[in-house]
């Protein structure tokens, strides 16, 4: 259970219960009022809604009945399948429903003691990086005498009814929920992170590697508690809620209740002799209406199937809305999925863990450049680098990054008419070693990652990046706009992710007397030729030392090589406009690293700022000897502090 929670409107359920109780009345919800306001934001009912209790809709009413099941649910007239389908997959995972409903037992109706009984439930939602308790009364919208929204397919449970009712209150209105994303809802019922993944962009339907890969991955993630959705997009020739052939409908969340390899044939005493398949199981919340090809619930192929295999599949022939299909077939019929990742940061797991780290943060706008933190994508060159920025480290060698970007929920601001997502992304620059302030050019950093930019409230990108030091900017696609947002790091060790704020070194008392900065130098040396033979196989094991005052930055080794590629950067704050730049190449060894040769550089803002070739010198300054070898590299200064 989450340790930590929020209280919606600031509703205490357990005080609003005893009062409810003491004073022999059931709970009516002064914030989300049983009124036309809670139903809509701007359209006007169809005819007039009546809003019941489950004891004047059935005699018995139940939170649960016979448990919870992905089967309980059906859509109703509201269009949000997307929910109803987030629903489906939560009921899969006690751990994770349990979450979202707590303390249930307590929460149901007890016949043998109707005066506990206060018309009172409470539900949690992870709302922007906290879980978030909403209380709701119980009396729902229904229209002759039946629920007019969600609802179960036992007419006296209401866990699916209720449940829907806190998430409306959470968006503002019923209708808020009009249209959605059964990822945003998992994420919400989870905290998970979520994925999409385009089906025909990935080509997933026609190159067989990459399909039987995301086979692969979308069982692993089903195994580990991931919760998956998929959709058929709605295009010029394909209008939404429109029935394909194959009995699929166009614009429609789907629902993934199994993954799994089914084998056709007979297992023998000491082989197998068997096909093996690879299935999907979906879910229609409409609770009916399925795929009618191969491998549907009438077709010939379940005849392949063994008895013993067909009931470890838990295969139902009748049209509930659930179904099998081959993997490939779901490749080449859908278009869209959506990846929840239950993300394990325990350390006290069987499976991998990640170290996640979560930062909140803001686009906000001002006048002044160096204030402004609103600059829009990569393309406004101008004014890109006026957005957050955020630094962390990669310490291994290599390092597999997931990086979840997610804006405020923004169904609350329908009923003001500026309810769309805003389209983020984000970028992943590598940057110097020992860089500890703000980006304000782009000179030798290395623009390594590039999300996608989208209009939905989550972008999500993984990626493997090699050690050294990173800027993470999220940005809106636009300049100028103005929102919240929450961003969460996970890795296989600790990042030290946090936020630049300071523009350049600040001034102290202690300045005073041991002097500040008057000069900022940048410098990235990318690689080294012609080195001097270190063993006998010809090659040797160099690194590259930049230092200058009392700052240094090191390289990786480069292993069995006389012409190693560096790409190291480093960023130098001098307070002596005088002090050189000095590049040292060492080779690396057991007891005793050796010294290759030297370049030492005057650093001045008038030098060149284009690339350069340097020839290695040995120990003295800029007239010892020359050494075999020569290195390549890129030199920035300033005296303008904030300028690089």
């Amino acid at each position: 259970m989450p340790s930590s929670v929020q209280l919606f409107r600031d509703q205490k359920y357990h005080e609003l219960k005893e009062q409810c109780i003491q004073q022999r009345r059931l709970f009516e919800d002064p914030e989300f009022p049983a009124t036309d306001e809670s139903l809509f934001y701007q359209s006007a009912p169809p005819r007039k809604v009546e809003w019941k209790r489950p004891k004047d809709l059935c005699e018995d009413p139940h939170l649960f009945v016979n448990g919870i099941s992905s089967h309980d649910l059906h859509q109703g007239t509201l269009g949000n399948c997307w929910f109803v389908a987030a629903c489906s997959c939560l009921a899969l995972r006690k751990c994770l429903w349990q979450q979202v409903i707590p303390d249930f037992s307590e929460q149901e109706w007890d016949p043998k003691n109707p005066v506990k009984y206060a018309g009172i439930f409470r539900f949690r939602f992870w709302c922007f990086g906290e879980w978030t308790e909403v209380v709701v009364d119980d009396l729902l919208p229904t229209m002759d005498g039946r629920l007019i929204y969600c609802h179960s397919n036992v007419k006296n449970e209401f866990w699916s009814a209720l449940l829907e009712k806190a998430y409306a209150k959470l968006a503002g209105s019923y209708e808020a929920l009009d249209g959605g994303s059964a990822a945003d809802a998992i994420v919400d019922f989870t905290g998970a992170v979520a994925e999409s993944i385009d089906l025909v962009q990935g080509k997933y339907g026609e190159i067989i590697s990459e399909q039987m890969k995301l086979f692969e991955d979308l069982m692993k993630v089903h195994r580990r508690g991931g919760l998956i959705s998929c959709s058929i997009a709605v295009s010029s020739g394909r209008a939404s809620e429109v029935e394909t052939e194959m009995g699929l409908v166009v614009g429609h969340a789907y629902s993934v209740t199994a993954i799994r390899k089914l084998r056709l044939g007979e297992r023998l005493v000491f082989s197998f002799k068997a096909e093996k398949l690879f299935m999907i199981r979906l879910r229609n919340p409409w609770g009916k209406k399925e795929w009618n090809g191969a491998w549907s619930d009438n077709s010939e192929e379940w005849k392949k199937v063994s008895d013993s295999e067909c009931k470890s599949l838990g295969l139902v022939l009748e049209n509930d809305g659930e179904f099998w299909m081959t993997f490939e077939d779901w490749c080449k019929n859908f278009t869209d999925v959506d990846i929840c990742w239950i993300v394990n940061t325990s350390y006290f797991s069987i499976h991998k863990t990640w170290e996640k780290k979560t930062m909140h943060g803001a686009w906000t706008k001002n006048s002044q450049p160096l204030q402004n933190r609103s600059g829009g994508c990569f393309d406004n060159r101008e004014t890109f680098l006026q957005n957050p920025q955020y630094i962390f480290d990669v310490k291994k060698t290599e390092d597999k990054v997931l990086v979840s970007l997610q804006q405020e929920d923004r169904r609350k601001y329908k009923k003001e008419g500026r309810g769309d997502n805003i389209p983020i992304g984000f970028e992943i620059l590598k940057v110097e070693d020992n860089r500890s302030y703000r980006l304000h050019k782009l000179t030798v950093q290395e623009r390594v990652a590039t999300s996608p930019y989208i209009n939905t409230r989550t972008v999500f990108l993984k990626r493997i990046l090699q050690q050294g030091r990173y800027v993470l900017i999220p940005t809106t696609y636009h300049p100028g706009i103005t929102t919240k947002f929450i961003l969460r790091l996970f890795m296989d060790v600790p990042s030290k992710l946090r936020e630049l704020k300071a523009d350049k070194p600040k001034m102290t008392c202690w300045s005073l007397l041991c002097g500040y900065p008057r000069k900022v130098t940048q410098i990235k040396v990318r690689s080294a030729e012609g080195l001097q033979k270190q063993d006998r196989s010809g090659g040797a094991d160099p690194y590259v030392l930049v230092k200058c005052e009392n700052q240094n930055v090191r390289s990786p080794v480069q292993h069995d090589t006389t012409s190693p590629i560096f790409n190291t950067q480093g960023i130098f704050y001098k307070k002596n406009i005088d002090s050189p730049i000095t590049i040292q190449v060492w080779n690396s060894n057991i007891l005793c690293d050796q010294f290759l040769g030297q370049a030492v550089l005057a650093a001045s803002p008038n030098d060149p700022r284009e690339q350069q070739t340097l020839k290695l010198r040995g120990r003295g300054g800029r007239e010892a000897a020359e050494v075999p070898g020569h290195i390549t590299v890129m030199v920035f200064s300033s005296d303008d502090l904030a300028e690089l």
